[in-house]
């Protein structure tokens, strides 16, 4: 019999080998712009493979019902006490296997059944669990919702209040997954004070901003606050929730035996890795990096005709009209016609869409994962003018030729993951 202990994923599994070799070369060798994805660095990718994925132990450090936890308690208490540190919040839970489920783990804390929530419409910018009728949040709660102003594009804080005083939610919900904008977490809390609601803050898309003091934190005025640990804060994928300490049982009740059984311990360890990464110095002038890049290439967008949702970004993304009332082409073209020259976008809503949100009039843009390989404003031009190329010809077989060896000669500046390249010669490259 072999030894299974050493059998090699190439030998075992071609089929999954072959796509992990392809994988690598389509992340290498392309433009990744979709705002909630990043690249991890090679410490945490070999964190998530060690044998901790082996190891069962729900419960939490000190108070597991398993043997065999004394090594998984070193690893989650390490990621709860930097998470605690990057933050500045009283409690953690490093446990959440997604931001979703983090977010249920927050209502089923604040909420009873069928409680009132007041949440940011998804097509405005807000996420499926802010109270979308298709999701546990909009099925287990009573809902109203509010979005941006028609005119600004942006949350019409006013606006807000009466919403609020209106509907008298138990629990206000805040955040966004396409919003480019800086959120005012302190007004939105002198909101929820005034008509007696809690609030939690989903910061899953600027984490990494709120870590580094450039973007304004919703800890010292939010109840809860939750995130997923994988876009600016470049982590495994995975959630997080923090709050204060009065609520800190509740929440972990919640995620454990609430929500969760047995936490994934190697992902528990590889978040502790990207927390450690993310109170070294050098983690803010990456985020700045993102920032910077962010607004060069929505300067390029604009200069080059395209219209941007609320004129611009003060983060990590820009939401980016390509429709342009029927002069321009729809979301779902212009990610495909970008996809062809290995350039990664995902179409999104634009705050009163009148497309169907499969076929939508605009693209989401972010720069974590570029600025993550080294690029700076220069490289965004570049890949400014390449996109508005593409949108405005989007059947050109000239324009996307040219466009592909754009690409191709930009991502040979920028290796990713050397090593996994070289050991994975053998597989076909996505620019074939």
């Amino acid at each position: 019999m072999k030894n299974f202990f050493t059998t090699n994923i190439s030998g075992a599994d071609p089929v999954i080998s072959n796509a992990i070799d392809d994988e690598v070369r389509r992340q290498t060798n392309g433009l990744e712009l979709i705002a909630s994805e990043n690249f991890v660095s090679e410490a945490v990718l070999q964190t998530m493979g060690t044998v901790f994925t082996n190891k069962y132990a729900e419960g939490y450090p000190g108070k597991r019902y398993y043997g065999g936890c004394e090594f998984a308690d070193v690893v989650e208490q390490a990621a709860i006490d930097r998470a605690k540190e990057i933050f500045g919040a009283e409690h953690a839970n490093v446990q959440p296997h997604s931001g979703a489920q983090a977010n249920m783990a927050v209502l089923m804390t604040a909420l009873e059944h069928g409680d009132q929530i007041l949440g940011m419409n998804l097509s405005h910018g807000g996420h499926l669990t802010h109270g979308h009728p298709l999701n546990f949040s909009g099925i287990n709660y009573k809902v109203a919702d509010y979005g941006v102003n028609k005119d600004t594009e942006q949350i019409d804080y006013d606006e807000l209040q009466r919403l609020a005083e209106e509907h008298k939610p138990k629990l206000l919900i805040c955040g966004a997954s396409a919003y480019p904008r800086t959120i005012d977490f302190e007004r939105i809390g002198q909101i929820a004070q005034s008509v007696g609601a809690k609030v939690m803050a989903d910061i899953a898309h600027i984490a990494g901003l709120v870590a580094t003091g450039l973007h304004p934190s919703p800890v010292p005025h939010c109840e809860f606050v939750t995130t997923t640990t994988h876009k600016t804060l470049r982590g495994p994928r995975g959630g997080l929730i923090l709050c204060r300490e009065e609520f800190a049982k509740d929440v972990d009740r919640s995620v454990f035996p609430g929500v969760q059984g047995g936490p994934l311990v190697h992902i528990i360890a590889a978040k502790a890795v990207s927390f450690g990464e993310a109170l070294q110095a050098d983690f803010k002038s990456y985020q700045q990096q993102i920032v910077n890049n962010a607004k060069a290439l929505a300067q390029t967008l604009s200069d080059a005709g395209l219209r941007l949702v609320s004129g611009g970004t003060d983060n990590h993304l820009l939401l980016v009209d390509v429709y342009m009332d029927g002069k321009g082409i729809t979301g779902k073209v212009a990610e495909k016609a970008l996809d062809e020259v290995h350039i990664t976008v995902n179409k999104n809503t634009i705050p009163f869409d009148t497309q169907k949100p499969f076929v939508a009039s605009g693209i989401r843009l972010g720069t974590p994962a570029l600025t993550t390989r080294g690029m700076k404003e220069e490289d965004m031009h570049s890949i400014g003018e390449m996109i508005a190329a593409i949108i405005r010809e989007p059947e050109s077989e000239q324009v996307k030729d040219l466009v592909k060896r754009s690409v191709a000669e930009l991502t040979a500046k920028f290796p990713m993951y050397p090593e996994r390249l070289k050991e994975r010669s053998g597989g076909a490259s996505r620019a074939n």
